[in-house]
C-alpha cells in the first residue's frame, strides 16, 4: 500500500485509472483509495499485494475478479506494446504480471 495522506481523488486521476481496461469507476476508486491515482503509479507494482491490501483496507475478502483486473492494470501501466489478449482482466486468472 502507498503511503501518505489519504485525500479524495481529482476526477481527473480517477478518468486516467479509467483509462485502463478492466477498471471502471469502482476499481479507480479502489486504486485511489490504496493511494494509485495514475496510470504509471502502478509501474512494475505487485498485483497479488494490492489485492491483499484492497482486503484489508475494506474489512472483507474480495472477489478474485479484482485480482486479475489488478493484473491486468499492472501490466498495462508496466507494458509499452500491449497484446490485446491480455488487456481483457479474465485472461489474467492462471497469469501473473
Amino acid at each position: 500500500m502507498q503511503r501518505g495522506a489519504v485525500s479524495q481523488p481529482s476526477i481527473a486521476q480517477l478518468k486516467d485509472l479509467q483509462r485502463i481496461p478492466g477498471i471502471g469507476p469502482s476499481l479507480a476508486q479502489d486504486l485511489s483509495d490504496l493511494g494509485y491515482h495514475s496510470v504509471t503509479s502502478l509501474t512494475q507494482q505487485d498485483a497479488e499485494k494490492m489485492y491483499t491490501d484492497l482486503e484489508a483496507l475494506r474489512g472483507q475478502p474480495m472477489d478474485p475478479c479484482v485480482l486479475y483486473a489488478f493484473r491486468c492494470a499492472v501490466y498495462f501501466a508496466s507494458t509499452d506494446e500491449h497484446d490485446p489478449e491480455l488487456l481483457k482482466w479474465w485472461n489474467w486468472k492462471n497469469r501473473r504480471v
